[in-house]
């Protein structure tokens, strides 16, 4: 991603709360995290511990619950009225310098992520939301069929897979099988 733009999405970002709430922003691309889609901009932001201590998960829990309590208003304003609509999620974490060193994907503390990606299939009735994890290979081929264009995104890969499933004849005997 150009500096440039990073700079702008960090700083509009940035001018949603008071100065000071988070000692650092990561604005991230397609390739910075795996949550990450093709065509995708995130936001990494570490909350200001704000004199909470770090000995332990209670205390990154304190450390988001404050930030919660004082910041209720405008998180929701994230997900509801669309005040960055070029950013697929924000993901808030207590800050550590460890975890702000770490690159890549930050799983296993306390945290709280805002999903600002929608999909189209999210208003129709009788629909699920399915959480999967990919390898590597998988990963790539599904990113792969975004970058062609055949799906916008992995969610709707999903759904354009599971329908070529469906329209081989062998589902038939497999749903035959299953409703005996």
């Amino acid at each position: 991603m150009d500096k440039t733009v990073s700079d702008s999405v960090e700083k509009h970002f940035r001018s949603i709360f008071p100065a000071g709430t988070f000692t650092s922003v990561d604005v991230l691309e397609y390739g910075d995290d795996p949550d990450v889609e093709p065509g995708e901009t995130a936001i990494r932001a570490f909350v200001d511990r704000a004199g909470h201590s770090a000995e332990g998960w209670e205390d990154d829990e304190k450390v988001l619950q404050a930030f919660e309590q004082a910041h209720r208003q405008k998180t929701k304003k994230l997900d509801h009225a669309g005040l960055l609509p070029s950013v697929a999620w924000v993901h808030f974490f207590p800050d550590t310098p460890a975890r702000r060193a770490q690159r890549g994907a930050l799983y296993g503390f306390p945290s709280m992520l805002h999903g600002l990606r929608s999909d189209v299939a999210d208003e129709i009735e009788g629909s699920a939301i399915v959480r999967t994890t990919l390898g590597p290979a998988d990963l790539a081929m599904v990113d792969a069929l975004i970058t062609a264009v055949i799906a916008s995104s992995r969610a709707e890969v999903m759904r354009w897979a599971i329908g070529r499933i469906r329209e081989n004849p062998a589902y038939a005997q497999i749903q035959q099988r299953v409703l005996g």
